[in-house]
Formats: C-alpha cells, sequence, structure tokens
C-alpha cells in the first residue's frame, strides 16, 4: 500500500470532501474516481475513514492508502501508436477490443508491450487511456503516460474541451449537412453530421461515408441519432436494420480525429487517421453489385 497525503490550505472554503478532493492527487483526478476512493475506504481525514459528506476544513490532513496493484499479464495485440511523447500517447485501437475493466483482453493491457514507460519524476507504472471508446468501435484513444498528464487530460475531458471526429458508413443517402439534438436518457445531447460521399446500394438502396461531431456524450451518441434520423450505422447490433447487420465484419464506426491541449507544452495536438481499409472497400463492392444488377 502506497500513501498520499494532503494538507488542507487555509484559504480553502469549507466543501464536501467528494466535491474538495478529485486532483488533489494526481492519480484521482476525477470526482467519479475520488468517490470510488472514499467508498472503499481509501481516502482518511485525520486519520479516520470519512464519507463523501465531509466538510473538509483548513488544516485537515486528508490522505488515499492507494492499493498496490498486479501489472498482471500483458494482452498481445497489432497496434498502431499515432503519436508518443514522454508525457502521453495516441493509440489507434482495433474495433472488438475493450479499452479498459476486469477483463485481460483490454487496450489497457496491451498498452505496456506498445509504449515506452515515461522517464520523468511522475512517471504511472502503466499508461491509463483518459477516455473510453466502445469495443466495437474502433479509432483514437489518448493515453496519459505521467500523474500531472493524466490529471491535466481528464480535466480537460470533464471540461469538454478535447474534440472528437468520427466517421462512419450508414444506410441510405443522407442530407449534405445536419444535426440531431435528440435528448438521450432524459439529457440534452447533440450531433453534428455532414456527408462525405454515397454509393448506390442493392439491400440499402444508398450507403453513405458521413462525418460525425459529438458535442455532447451521451452513451452510443452517435449510434443512436443516426438510427433514430433514418440511417442506422453498418453493423450496427444494437441499432441497426435486421438483415443488414453483416455479421463477421463487425460496426462500421471509427473515432478518426482528435483534438486536445499538451499538458506540458498547451500547444494544440491535432491528430487523425484515415477509415478503416473495410470502409471503402465495402462500398466499392456494393457500388460495383448494384451496377452488375442494373447492366443485366
Amino acid at each position: 500500500m502506497t500513501s498520499h497525503k494532503h494538507i488542507v490550505p487555509s484559504v480553502a472554503k469549507s466543501q464536501r470532501l467528494s466535491d474538495y478532493g478529485p486532483g488533489i492527487f494526481p492519480n484521482l483526478p476525477t470526482k467519479s474516481a475520488f468517490k470510488k476512493a472514499i467508498k472503499k475506504q481509501e481516502i482518511y481525514v485525520n486519520g479516520q475513514p470519512e464519507t463523501t459528506g465531509h466538510l473538509v476544513k483548513p488544516g485537515e490532513e486528508i490522505a488515499w492508502h492507494e492499493p498496490d496493484k498486479n501489472p498482471g499479464k500483458v494482452f498481445h495485440i497489432e497496434l498502431d501508436v499515432v503519436y508518443e511523447d514522454e508525457h502521453l500517447a495516441v493509440v489507434n485501437k482495433p474495433s472488438g477490443v475493450v479499452v479498459s475493466g476486469n477483463q485481460f483482453r483490454t487496450l489497457e493491457n496491451a498498452l505496456p508491450e506498445h509504449l515506452q514507460i515515461s522517464s520523468l519524476a511522475d512517471a504511472l507504472s502503466f499508461p491509463k487511456p483518459i477516455h473510453r471508446l466502445d469495443a466495437p468501435t474502433s479509432g483514437l484513444i489518448i493515453i496519459a503516460k505521467t500523474s500531472s498528464a493524466r490529471v491535466y487530460l481528464s480535466r480537460q475531458m470533464e471540461k469538454k474541451k478535447i474534440q472528437k471526429s468520427y466517421h462512419a458508413v450508414v444506410m441510405g443517402e443522407t442530407p449534405d449537412n445536419w444535426e440531431s439534438d435528440l435528448a438521450l436518457e432524459g439529457k440534452p445531447a447533440k450531433t453534428l453530421f455532414s456527408k462525405r460521399y454515397s454509393v448506390p446500394s442493392l439491400r440499402s438502396q444508398a450507403l453513405t461515408l458521413t462525418k460525425a461531431i459529438p458535442v455532447t456524450g451521451r452513451t452510443h451518441q452517435i449510434r443512436k441519432h443516426l438510427a433514430a434520423d433514418g440511417f442506422p450505422i453498418l453493423g450496427d447490433k444494437i441499432y441497426g436494420n435486421e438483415g443488414h447487420i453483416l455479421m463477421g465484419k463487425g460496426l462500421f464506426l471509427c473515432a478518426t480525429e482528435v483534438k486536445f491541449l499538451h499538458p506540458e507544452t498547451h500547444q494544440i495536438m491535432h491528430l487523425n487517421i484515415d477509415t478503416p481499409p473495410k470502409f471503402q472497400k465495402f462500398m466499392i463492392g456494393e457500388e460495383k453489385r448494384f451496377q452488375k444488377y442494373t447492366d443485366r
């Protein structure tokens, strides 16, 4: 077990422990992470475990007794590292791989084989993803390699300062530009869409390569908005049209672009990748099948 300590400064205002604590320890950068540590009785105030509602006062000592973690085995997968430096990395997650969790086959467990441990003083023992993608979605994931980078990047995520763009192959011919603001789970949600190009399709009348920019970040937001607008994503087993799931080909959705501030230089990082080869390959094949049928 590793213990981390923090003394509440004299200028601090009285507030709930769950509100004051996020960020005071580098490896607990978010409110959800700090609350989990409280519930696990890892957070102590003046030597005693405390609850989320404890009112923090100047001069109190807050301690986090961080349990030691076993590194476990490395999950071997092919992984494209798009960018890497001492502070962070950006990788292209393959479709079908979970980002993190209790199971073994996760992106997080594959990172040690592909990324170098930072030489900086606050280097993390193991690189940590700072956001998620659905398992069937491929694309760019930002990875923190130091505690300070993890805090900085996580705060950017919380404040919605990290911009992400996606590409999807959808059924039907979409408008050139449109937006969807259908509320999801009772909360406001907004996605901006733009058409890249369409091809004719025997099964779907048309297939369209579409760019999506989520303004909010609800669960399955892009998939739900496209399905609700009548343009379900090809291969979507949850929201797609029955008979058009294309078993074995996966979901045609990829996070192709990220833009954020570098935690050390504060310069804008703007990284992007091409859509997966299966996107263009399938659309070309679908157009050929349509032309072959109509030329008869």
